[in-house]
């Protein structure tokens, strides 16, 4: 550890005994807040440090606001889709983006103000402070003024990566933020990414009405099952989205018209034009100014802060949790890994991190959901496994929805049955995905599940089929007779 950790000056004054604090957490979004409140709780007095808008990522730029556009982007889909039913003719589209965006806007404020802003004051132990934090003896620097700390939690989350490509700074490239906020619904958009983030914006702006591109070096959603990967590529090419892998990226500059993106595909250069380019290649930690090299506080080379199980850092008394220890960046993970953080550093690091059954989703339409390990995770582990995949022409809610696009894949233990891991493709996939996190989390082998009793016509009922299918052809099966 450096020996450079500096003083921090003379002390704050604040809610806590004599101006010093049990826990002093660095950051106000979703994590932040849910450490501030668990310390609180136990008794603990809390100075919560907060830079820029109160909510962090989630509620501002993230989630909310992408959820919300993907719905009403999802409406004009859907009934732009309807004929499939015969004797049903709809047809929608987005006639003014910035009435969709103020209404956006509203919700963001609305949630930002009860989630957050309207807390504060129910928490008595919590003081809220603004301004830029780094770490010192003793606490944390507070734009050079000193917060007396017991333990410190670093919660600040995580900003877009801008990827090293030449020209990259003389362009007016998008992110995911600066996207939700334009006055007009853009013509045309080179998504840059195929990751999450990539997967739902791409759809999300197609289906508003701009001509979009997806690139991407490896595959859709590369570190979820490529039967998934390929399956998503098929429904977002059908709904006009040009999804293209590529093996670089080479330079980008502006054009009269917007960008022009050079690329190698097949060994060949490329060039792309469109009016936007949006970024959506990953993540990367907010870190800077914090001070963690003068503090022995050690990175991962993808820049999160590391943190053991018990959510501790390499400095004793300080702990990470969140996208800023860049993994499992849910907001609903930073809230649970900030909770355990808060009671380990109140009460003696008896508390675990476990990610096994972590649920997550992919707003794309048809949603990508998963649960615990893939096929390659669990056989990289040295695991023997077992797989089922079933296409959703083999589920009735699927057949009577005039919707089959999507599959149900579902890796178990070779030797013990124990299910380890779901991944679904489905329009409802997301709703599915909790009943196999349980199932997981549960040690459940996949001939119980498939005993399990589960309500007929309901996506969910596929994961029965699923693991039926281990054993069986179900197509040979009449309706319910499993």
């Amino acid at each position: 550890m450096s020996g450079k950790n500096e003083s921090c000056g003379p002390p704050q004054s604040g809610t806590g005994k004599g101006g010093k604090y049990d826990l002093a957490v660095i950051g106000a979004g979703s994590a932040g807040f849910s450490a501030a409140i668990t310390a609180a709780d136990q008794g603990a007095q809390v100075a919560l440090i907060g830079h820029g808008v109160i909510g962090g990522t989630c509620v501002n730029v993230g989630c909310v606001p992408s959820k919300a556009l993907i719905r009403a982007t999802g409406a004009v889909h859907h009934a732009n889709t309807a004929s499939r039913f015969a004797g049903v003719s709809a047809k929608g589209r987005v006639v003014d983006w910035a009435a969709l965006r103020r209404q956006k806007d509203e919700l963001v404020a609305s949630l930002r103000q009860a989630k957050y802003t309207d807390l504060l004051p129910e928490y008595d132990r919590v003081a809220y402070l603004e301004g830029k934090a780094r770490l010192c003896n003793g606490g944390v620097s507070l734009d050079g003024r000193h917060i007396e700390a017991g333990k410190v939690i670093i919660a600040t989350g995580s900003g877009e990566f801008v990827p090293p490509i030449p020209g990259m700074n003389d362009i007016p490239f998008l992110t995911s933020r600066s996207a939700f906020e334009l006055d007009d619904l853009p013509q045309s958009m080179i998504v840059l990414g195929g990751g999450y983030i990539g997967c739902e914006l791409a759809q999300m702006f197609a289906r508003a009405g701009a001509s979009v591109t997806i690139l991407f070096r490896s595959r859709l959603l590369p570190e979820g099952e490529p039967e998934i990967s390929e399956a998503l590529a098929a429904c977002l090419g059908e709904e006009g989205v040009r999804v293209q892998r590529v093996q670089s990226y080479d330079s980008v500059a502006r054009t009269k018209s917007g960008i022009a993106l050079s690329v190698r595909i097949g060994g060949s250069l490329r060039k792309m034009a469109s009016r936007h380019l949006l970024l959506c290649a990953g993540r990367a930690a907010n870190t800077d100014g914090l001070g963690l090299a003068d503090a022995g506080v050690e990175v991962l080379p993808n820049g999160g802060v590391k943190v053991d199980d018990h959510m501790r850092t390499t400095k004793s008394g300080v702990y990470a949790a969140g996208d800023v220890t860049g993994r499992d960046q849910f907001v609903y993970m930073a809230a649970y890994g900030a909770k355990i953080a808060a009671r380990n550093a109140m009460n003696g690091d008896t508390l675990v991190y476990d990610n096994t059954a972590m649920p997550a989703v992919v707003f794309t339409d048809p949603q990508a959901a998963s649960a615990g390990m893939t096929q390659a995770s669990a056989q990289a582990r040295g695991m023997q496994v077992k797989t089922s995949v079933l296409t959703l022409d083999n589920v009735p809610r699927a057949l009577a929805a005039r919707d089959t696009r999507g599959l149900i894949k579902l890796v178990a233990d070779s030797a013990t049955g124990k299910l380890i891991g779901a991944h679904i493709l489905a329009p409802e996939g997301a709703d599915a995905i909790q009943t196999a996190a349980l199932a997981i989390r549960k040690g459940m082998t996949y001939g119980e599940l498939g005993e399990m009793i589960f309500p007929y016509l309901t996506t969910v009922e596929g994961l029965k089929l699923a693991a039926q299918t281990f054993d069986m052809d179900i197509s040979k099966l009449s309706c319910c007779a499993g």
